[in-house]
């Protein structure tokens, strides 16, 4: 059905034959201001209800006619200021939903082409496009304010119909479109949905004719990256009552919407509600709250059998608590999983039932943070921090091809970057984060900014095209510039390569700190200095690394790097060789990025063991550190102190949350305390799922050491697991290593790619190098 097509970039007026519509209705009601300072403090402004405050979905329509002739094809082109959903006579164009997906709008505002010759008839058709708030206009922000890219919702569309005369029709939209409201009484992609079945959702009455709206086309360009789907489907697996109400246990996490088969009498109202976590007695638990983060969606009854579901909204969730329905059939609840529309890549699995679990919540929460764009979580905040993709962007390519996903995402991130050079925290950055900007005193972070280099380079190494760093280059160089700038302040000497000169998150939210105050602003406060100072050198050699990949001359940041790491040696390592700021993840870092001189570098790792030690063996590294805590173990031959804390299951460690039930990766470790409290936490946070790249690299063994897995390694160096299965489909081909374990020996079964050189190397055994066909070692 869907066939998406460009032949022409559409960004001016004279290549659309629609004008941009709108009605006087379709304007969105603003939130009073509401900044991060008062959030964060626990205030909540006196709100309207919800019903009082958001409006209904816009519905366009046109009937024509389609003469008696033979068609040749039919093409509509469309996109909107909201998300919008069109139909055909009744039927959809496409089975993809939010589009046209989570762009910086004011400057970039995809739109979609359908081949749609099989929806057409003979004499009257009708055309019809829905228009919700979504991410334009709805409560997008992390303070939760309205139409953060504007307050006008409008709809600009082309249906081009070709005969096989010759002759073409053409139906663009224009003020020959009504303008009505259907079955949706208001619908906001974080706040949620209400529908009333008694409304006519294809109406005839109470129209009024759309207006031209103002709006600009340079903007417009096609669909790039994969379109947002309905994926998986799962069954309820539990209903009890609750009080008045029903509560439905779907048994995963997930990011996406419930479905259900039921009769409501005509005015029967239901509403649910969707939370992550049950408390610590059982019971319903709103995990989540903040201003217009309901997750609540309600349904009026019409008196006939209906199955219901939102179409422009969707929620972080595995519990439903349902109020208004009195009795509910397994069979009759479902939860739909939304995300964008992935090309399967990888698959793993191993003979340790925990870790197995693990690897599918790191699997589960991608899916969930991986809808339109990559966020931190599916029900809170949903924004695209730039810390948090960077943190996970190498994990984010086993599963899934995210490519040319985390590409889109770039370019919103390049338009989002400041005149300065800052690039902002998280990207599309709607109206609230630059005017809550108060509350750190900045837009920008280093490990958060620093994505506009490292998150390109890992997707250069993992897919082998150059592009990405061409289109990326000159944002990395605003930065580094920006970065380097900022560190050198007014200071004289070796200290103007110390970024102590604003704010910076950190190694943000370390549990030690975590557990005791739950502010995660004090682990900033405790680390920013030194992290931001060594990601200013860790940033300038990548950046190096992308210049001689391009044929640019490197030896300016390289040059830059050095003197950071020499002026980090001077400042933050005291003279018994410990750092000045005594975590873990500074170490960690520190070692990671090789910031210290080689004849400190066996005191720095020794402090570093010394500390997971004297906290019973347990990880204390925050959200910056964490992707290179069992690295450095492993590389600085402490590989049985990295097998002991990725299989720890005492708190905090991965597999603590397994034991507690956990589905997905968690935002904080200790989201369910060990005596059982539950947190007002997300529960599907993918950062910390970074882990994922650590095992398919050193325990499954397999590295690129090319670009685009045209040469690898495959070398298992940490036996967490005595067995597992790989299938990976790289750029180059797919890899397929399996290992068993027979008589206290590993037998290693690989199958290498045409075209690709592997070199495998195992304990105790002699490297050696294999081409494509498929081999068994024994070691």
């Amino acid at each position: 059905m869907q066939k998406l097509v460009s032949h022409v970039i559409r960004n001016r007026a004279d290549r659309w034959y629609g004008k941009w519509i709108t009605a006087d209705f379709a304007t969105v009601k603003p939130e009073p201001e509401f900044s991060l300072a008062q959030m964060f403090s626990g205030q909540m402004p006196p709100q309207a209800p919800v019903a009082d405050r958001l409006r209904p979905p816009v519905v366009f329509y046109k009937e024509f006619n389609v003469p008696t002739k033979a068609l040749q094809a039919a093409t509509l082109a469309i996109t909107a200021q909201g998300i919008y959903q069109a139909t055909i006579n009744g039927k959809s164009v496409t089975d993809a939903i939010f589009t046209p997906d989570y762009t910086a709008y004011s400057k970039f505002l995809q739109y979609q082409t359908y081949a749609v010759e099989d929806l057409l008839q003979v004499g009257k058709n009708r055309l019809q496009i829905v228009v919700a708030d979504g991410w334009f206009a709805g409560r997008v922000s992390v303070s939760g304010g309205s139409g953060q890219f504007g307050d006008q919702l409008a709809a600009l569309a082309d249906l081009e119909i070709n005969f096989t005369d010759g002759t073409d029709l053409h139906v663009g939209t224009d003020e020959t479109f009504s303008a009505t409201t259907g079955k949706w009484r208001y619908a906001d992609i974080e706040i949620g949905e209400k529908q009333d079945l008694a409304l006519n959702a294809e109406p005839t009455d109470g129209k009024q004719m759309a207006t031209i709206g103002d709006f600009d086309y340079p903007r417009l360009a096609p669909q790039e990256g994969p379109q947002v789907k309905r994926q998986e489907v799962l069954n309820a697996q539990k209903v009890w009552h609750e009080g008045n109400s029903l509560v439905v246990d779907f048994g995963q996490v997930i990011a996406g919407r419930v479905r259900l088969n039921v009769t409501l009498a005509a005015g029967q109202m239901i509403t649910l509600e969707h939370a992550e976590a049950l408390d610590q007695t059982g019971k319903f638990f709103q995990n989540i709250v903040g201003r217009n983060k309901d997750q609540t969606d309600i349904f009026v009854g019409n008196g006939a059998p209906a199955v219901l579901e939102p179409d422009f909204t969707f929620h972080g969730f595995r519990y439903v608590k349902i109020t208004g329905l009195s009795e509910l059939a397994l069979a009759d609840a479902q939860a739909v999983a939304i995300y964008s529309d992935f090309k399967a890549t990888g698959s793993v699995t191993t003979s340790d039932a925990s870790v197995n679990q693990l690897l599918q919540n790191i699997k589960w929460s991608q899916r969930g943070n991986m809808l339109s764009i990559p966020t931190d979580c599916p029900q809170r905040e949903r924004v695209g921090w730039t810390g948090d993709m960077q943190v996970f962007a190498p994990a984010s390519t086993f599963y899934y091809d995210t490519n040319q996903f985390i590409q889109r995402w770039l370019k919103s991130v390049r338009i989002d970057q400041q005149t300065n050079g800052e690039v902002v925290d998280y990207s599309p950055a709607p109206k609230d984060f630059f005017n809550s900007t108060e509350f750190t005193g900045s837009v920008s972070s280093a490990g958060w900014g620093d994505a506009i280099i490292m998150v390109p380079w890992t997707l250069y190494q993992r897919f082998g095209d150059q592009q990405v760093l061409t289109d990326n280059f000159s944002a990395m160089q605003k930065w580094f510039n920006f970065a380097k700038a900022s560190a050198a302040g007014d200071k004289a000497g070796d200290a103007r390569y110390i970024w102590d000169t604003k704010f910076h998150y950190g190694d943000w939210m370390f549990p030690s700190v975590m557990m005791k105050s739950g502010n995660p602003m004090e682990t900033a406060q405790l680390t920013k200095d030194i992290v931001a100072t060594a990601f200013l050198a860790h940033s300038a050699e990548l950046l190096g690394e992308v210049c001689a990949v391009l044929g640019v001359d490197a030896t300016p940041y390289r040059d830059y790097a050095s003197k950071v790491k020499q002026a980090f040696a001077q400042h933050f390592i005291t003279v018994d060789q410990h750092l000045t700021s005594d975590f873990q993840g500074c170490y960690v870092l520190a070692l990671a990025f090789d910031m210290v001189p080689p004849a400190i570098k066996p005191a720095l790792v020794a402090r570093l063991v010394e500390k997971i030690h004297a906290n019973h063996d347990l990880l204390d590294t925050g959200f910056l550190s964490v992707p290179y805590l069992l690295d450095v173990l492993v590389d600085n031959g402490h590989a049985e102190l990295a097998k002991k804390l990725f299989l720890q299951d005492k708190c905090p460690s991965w597999l603590y949350e397994v034991k507690n039930g956990a589905t997905t990766i968690w935002e904080s470790w200790n989201g369910i305390q060990p005596d059982g409290t539950v947190g007002t936490l997300s529960f599907n946070h993918y950062a910390m799922g970074c882990v994922l790249d650590w095992f398919v690299r050193v325990v499954v063994g397999l590295t690129s050491t090319t670009p685009g897995y045209q040469t690898v390694t495959i070398a298992p160096r940490v036996a967490v697991v005595d067995e597992f299965t790989v299938n990976y489909q790289a750029a180059s081909g797919e890899f397929k290593i399996k290992q068993t374990k027979q008589a206290d020996k590993h037998h290693l079964a690989v199958k290498i790619p045409t075209g690709v050189t592997a070199k495998v190397i195992l304990p105790q055994s002699k490297p050696e190098t294999i081409s494509a066909g498929t081999y068994e070692f024994v070691y």
